[in-house]
């Protein structure tokens, strides 16, 4: 169970825009990812401000990165993610049953295929 000072560090995280419109950019691409230089390009976040923005994502949980060759590449931790939503829903209409779905765990390869899928 998520405790509340994680999920203020992951909405703090959130609260801001541009941060935000990066998130939502690196969700997109969450069966590729996303390098800091396709950020730049498709935002438009300088250079220096997307760093701070990264660390800042990266700090709170929402994202990671891995080094390929001489580029960092951005993607989603969709585990901690759902977790953030769970964390959300969990006491929606008093503990009753009400509708509203559990997030469920979602892996890269399950987003690549529904991807796929969609093509």
């Amino acid at each position: 169970m998520m405790r509340n000072n994680i999920a203020v560090a992951a909405f703090t995280a959130l609260g801001q825009e541009s941060r935000l419109n990066v998130f939502r950019l690196i969700v997109q691409r969450a069966n590729i990812g996303v390098t800091p230089s396709e950020i730049i390009e498709l935002l438009g976040i300088p250079g220096a401000t997307l760093s701070f923005h990264l660390k800042e994502l990266t700090n709170a949980g929402l994202i990671s990165f891995e080094r390929q060759s001489r580029s960092l590449i951005y993607k989603p931790e969709p585990v901690f993610v759902n977790e953030l939503i769970n964390f959300l829903s969990e006491n929606c209409c008093g503990g009753q049953p009400c509708g509203m779905p559990k997030a469920t765990t979602v892996s890269v390869s399950s987003l690549k295929k529904k991807k796929s899928a969609k093509a």
